[in-house]
């Protein structure tokens, strides 16, 4: 890895928009000092890099924040060109590339989320719901390795592949068998994990489980 002293990354290790990040640094050989976030005392210096927001995570380069997981992967791409782009040179697959990034953005982690959180008829209208964000990704996906198409591990990929840890929760608390409602995206995921960046940046999902556990009875489930 290349040695880059002033980049710095604010974070929570469960997070699946930190892991972005992590893997987008190391897909690009940054090398950089990963900080833990409390996120029940947040420091000062998360409250001043990110006053809008407050959130994780935040990229530190040479003391300047640049704050929003998309943005800092854009931010990443463009400042360490690498062998190869995060996002495709022509402007129309760009785009393209961009639009699916904010669908995953938009559609897996909020409705993700309800999977473990909610109840009753709540659980059952978000499992309808995610059933159909899966269909609508692997359709998108097609026969391709990566999102991007080709070889190209890509902006859709390391937005989406951190939510893969996750799938073993929404398994367990919703019902929702994802290898029977998207078997292309649960082979992709396990192409995504076998690249180094992936493996080594993602938590094991026992433990995101047992991490949704205890927010859920923080919340009042059961």
């Amino acid at each position: 890895m290349a040695i880059e002293s002033e980049v710095k990354l604010r974070d929570f290790w469960v997070s699946p928009f930190g892991q972005r990040c992590r893997i987008a640094l190391a897909e690009k050989g940054v090398e950089y000092e990963y900080q833990e976030e409390n996120l029940s005392a947040k420091s000062e210096l998360l409250l001043k890099s990110n006053p809008i927001h407050k959130k994780i995570p935040v990229l530190l380069h040479g003391g300047k924040p640049v704050c929003e997981s998309l943005i800092i992967l854009r931010y990443i791409d463009e400042v360490w060109p690498g062998k190869s782009s995060f996002l495709p040179s022509d402007p129309n697959a760009r785009a393209h590339a961009l639009f699916w990034a904010d669908y995953v953005d938009r559609k897996v982690y909020e409705c993700g989320t309800r999977l473990w959180k909610m109840s009753g008829e709540a659980l059952d209208a978000a499992k309808k719901e995610f059933v159909e964000i899966l269909k609508t990704l692997e359709a998108e996906l097609g026969d391709k390795k990566y999102f991007t198409g080709g070889d190209v591990f890509g902006l859709v990929d390391i937005a989406l592949a951190p939510f893969t840890s996750w799938f073993y929760t929404y398994e367990a608390y919703s019902g929702v068998r994802m290898e029977e409602e998207s078997p292309k995206l649960v082979k992709w995921a396990e192409r995504c994990k076998e690249r180094e960046s992936v493996a080594k940046t993602l938590p094991d999902p026992m433990k995101v489980y047992e991490f949704a556990g205890s927010l859920k009875k923080r919340f009042g489930g059961k």
